[in-house]
């Protein structure tokens, strides 16, 4: 560990660096800026090739390359670059504009056009789409597929023990078995309708000006169709047009992405949770690793750390996604500054959510199933098959088969010997009882196997 990360103020940066470095070129200080840069330089583009401005001539191929270039080979030293000229300024988009209009001035092209960069923009047409562009790149490079590995390996656990019986508890009681299988696969199912939302949420842009109604634009060029020059531009961003706005695009978008991703977080902590207590049933044994201590004073312990640092991680990530989902989207009358401290926050949520869903995917990795106590539990509880018996007697007219089978199991303990004399006892037709008599603990679990297997 260097020592940047052991004096990090944030365990994203110290002891968990390792597992949040994909996000690190997005939502980083670096990432922000490189993310302003590029939109500056596609705006100065747009501007050349579409806007039909006649002091700002369509560029060159040869020059279109080198501005792009900016963008594209945008180094951590250009960054640096970008925060010395800010300490001049005290404004960090225009610092950007400088450090672009400082690399284009001995252009003998892109020289002559320094004033048309940031051209009719306020700070939040360039600070919204480099947003949008970040969380995109964070969902759909990182965050999406680390998903979707964790989801594939629980759709493989469901599988391969779609047919392995398993003792439910509801209320944490003895209840009607299901499958290992059919309880993961109903993590499987949730995720499949979560992830659906997520792959739908849209990511907003707009660059309309210092309150949205292109006032500067149309009063320098009135004949520009500046709403659809703006629409195309959004566009090509890959990001989706928002026309209606105040000074900043109202952060709608992004509360639906950190409302989306929450949900996903905690469907994940009822999983870690549900795991933890399997384990600490016996249901789940885990791989020892060499090396590893499981207790400072207890030798013989192997905990579930990894089920438990996923819970503590997810839960962070939703305590910050909660809040942007709450505050981005309210802003003073057409803009005030509270948004912008907490936009730099967005990074550390979904650090926290990469580093829980990393865990999680170690903790599934460690996990053997323990067939002999799943066997144990289940033949301990005979009292479940109560729900069947009750179930056939109402169909074949019998007296309060409920109270009866209430009388017999309640707070009592049955025996396999038992629940087969009171079947014995029933005035049943001969295949009704025969059916019920074949019925084990282990044997009872309806369609679970086929719904395991359906995900």
């Amino acid at each position: 560990m260097s020592d940047a990360a052991l004096t990090a103020l944030s365990p994203i940066d110290g002891r968990y660096a390792g597992k949040a470095e994909a996000l690190r070129p997005i939502f980083s200080e670096y990432g922000l800026v490189r993310a302003r840069v590029r939109v500056e330089v596609e705006w100065l583009l747009a501007l050349a090739a579409e806007a039909g401005i006649t002091e700002l001539a369509p560029f060159s191929d040869a020059a279109a390359t080198r501005l792009r270039a900016l963008a594209d080979g945008f180094s951590v030293a250009d960054a640096a670059r970008v925060k010395e000229i800010e300490r001049t300024t005290n404004h960090d988009v225009k610092a950007v504009e400088y450090f672009i209009k400082e690399r284009l001035r001995d252009d003998a092209e892109l020289g002559p056009a320094l004033e048309f960069v940031h051209f009719a923009c306020t700070s939040e047409d360039i600070n919204n789409l480099s947003y949008a562009l970040m969380l995109q790149a964070a969902y759909t490079r990182v965050i999406a597929p680390k998903t979707a590995e964790v989801m594939d390996t629980l759709r493989s656990m469901a599988h391969e023990h779609a047919d392995l019986p398993m003792l439910s508890r509801t209320h944490g009681q003895t209840a009607s078995p299901t499958t290992v299988g059919k309880e993961i696969a109903n993590v499987v199912a949730r995720l499949q309708r979560q992830v659906a939302v997520m792959h739908g949420v849209e990511f907003p842009g707009k660059i309309n000006g210092a309150v949205g109604n292109y006032n500067a634009h149309v009063v320098a060029y009135p004949d520009v169709d500046w709403p659809a020059l703006a629409q195309r531009f959004v566009e090509s961003l890959g990001l989706d047009f928002n026309p209606y706005t105040t000074q900043i695009e109202p952060h709608d978008g992004i509360a639906e992405l950190c409302d989306a991703q929450r949900r996903i977080n905690t469907v994940l902590v009822d999983l870690c949770r549900d795991v933890w207590g399997y384990i600490s049933l016996g249901y789940f044994k885990q791989a020892v690793k060499a090396g590893e201590v499981g207790s400072s004073t207890m030798p013989h312990k192997v905990n579930p750390i990894d089920f438990e640092n996923a819970e503590g991680n997810f839960g962070v990530a939703n305590a910050l996604l909660a809040h942007f989902s709450e505050k981005l989207p309210i802003s003073r009358w057409q803009r005030d500054l509270t948004d912008s401290t907490v936009l730099r926050a967005l990074g550390t949520a979904f650090g926290h959510s990469l580093i829980a869903l990393d865990a999680l995917q170690r903790g599934l990795g460690k996990l053997s199933v323990n067939p002999e106590r799943l066997a144990a539990d289940l033949d301990a509880a005979w009292e479940v098959l109560a729900e069947p018996v009750q179930t056939v007697m109402r169909r074949h007219g019998l007296a309060n088969p409920y109270e009866q089978l209430k009388a017999l199991t309640r707070g009592q303990g049955i025996t396999e010997a038992s629940m087969r004399d009171f079947i014995n006892g029933l005035d049943l037709p001969a295949d009704a009882k025969a059916r019920l008599l074949a019925l084990t603990p282990a044997s009872y679990t309806g369609h679970a196997a086929s719904l395991a297997r359906g995900v």
